[in-house]
């Protein structure tokens, strides 16, 4: 008996039904609003019949799958490496609006060549963009654990965040509105508004590899002083010594400072004092980050005895209180050098974390 051999065109009837072989136009288009591979972008339009807006879906779907499954294989690795990072969103007194609100995040990753990664860095500033947001006054610490103070009355302006709480929150842009950085940057598809903290976390450890943990974070936040005491005002510096953005490095620190004068809202009204304000904080907040200081007073090696090593205007052997006392006669912060209730500005209370010194684990 003769075989018989199937028609020629069967091949061609299979194949026919399959959706185009994805434009080298739409790869291209797709690889730029979302920055995967060629591969991964032709696979998502090959499954999505080559409509980009149904292909992100899927990459998005696709993500967050991989990403857990990523996360759960290598959450059982150290993440000792990784950056601090800071996010001041209102200085206080003389800035719009006037109130205080700024964050400190630690974010730990396995390696230092992670933590050198942009991908890393924009997922950091958008973590501590996204706590000093969403942070709310006077809120108690819960379950987010311990936060060493470095103040002798162990004030309660910096509060610990609960990690879960802000795992859960909504990512939200250190850039501005809409999609967050790190979506330029590759860290996700479709993050920003519609995903999590905790979501884009899992992203970056689909992308990067290596488990990366919110070890801990910080907010502070204060309402504008009220106008009837127009005397008073309280500021937020902070200094992080960077690696990859100005914003992060492996030692980051937030301050509080008090101002008290007469002349206090004149003097704001002034661009050279604020500037002259400005500069003296970063110099108080990059002396907490670079001398071991445990206390600001009242302790071996605390702040106010320290020799005023990174304000540039420091006389030769001058304290941090006497450069402090100084600078607030000389901007005319105070008038009455012998009154008992003088003014000037201080030092009312900090927070200095160092990548990996949190005996806190996740």
């Amino acid at each position: 008996m003769v075989a018989v051999r199937p028609p020629a065109f069967t091949s061609f009837r299979f194949y026919s039904r399959h959706a185009e072989k994805p434009p080298l136009m739409l790869i291209a288009e797709l690889r730029k609003l979302t920055e995967v591979s060629i591969t991964k972008a032709r696979e998502a339009l090959a499954a999505s019949n080559n409509d980009v807006s149904a292909a992100i879906n899927w990459l998005q779907n696709d993500l967050a799958v991989s990403g857990a499954k990523k996360a759960a294989k290598v959450a059982h690795r150290t993440a000792g490496e990784g950056l601090v990072g800071a996010s001041v969103l209102s200085r206080g007194t003389g800035s719009s609006p006037g109130g205080v609100r700024a964050a400190l995040v630690e974010l730990n990753c396995e390696t230092d060549f992670v933590a050198r990664n942009a991908l890393f860095g924009h997922l950091v500033a958008d973590v501590a963009h996204t706590a000093a947001f969403l942070a709310e006054s006077g809120s108690a610490s819960g379950s987010g654990g311990q936060i060493e103070r470095h103040d002798e009355h162990q004030k309660t302006h910096i509060h610990p965040v609960p990690r879960e709480r802000l795992l859960d929150a909504p990512l939200l842009s250190a850039e501005g509105p809409g999609l967050s950085s790190s979506h330029g940057a590759g860290a996700g598809v479709g993050v920003g508004m519609q995903g999590t903290v905790g979501s884009a976390i899992r992203d970056a450890i689909a992308k990067l590899g290596e488990n990366i943990v919110l070890q801990r974070a910080a907010t502070v936040v204060h309402d504008p002083v009220p106008r009837l005491r127009g005397d008073l005002g309280l500021r937020v510096a902070s200094y992080t010594h960077g690696v990859v953005l100005p914003s992060q490095g492996r030692i980051g620190a937030l301050a509080l400072i008090a101002l008290k004068s007469p002349r206090l809202t004149p003097l704001l009204s002034s661009l050279d004092f604020r500037q002259e304000l400005e500069r003296i904080e970063r110099s108080v907040a990059r002396q907490i980050v670079g001398f071991d200081t445990p206390a600001i007073r009242g302790e071996e090696g605390a702040l106010y005895e320290q020799p005023f090593m990174m304000f540039g205007d420091a006389l030769e052997g001058e304290t941090v209180e006497a450069g402090l006392a100084r600078w607030a006669r000389q901007k005319l912060l105070v008038l009455d050098t012998d009154g008992a209730d003088a003014g000037g500005l201080e030092v009312v209370e900090f927070v200095k974390w160092t990548v990996g010194e949190s005996s806190d684990a996740a």
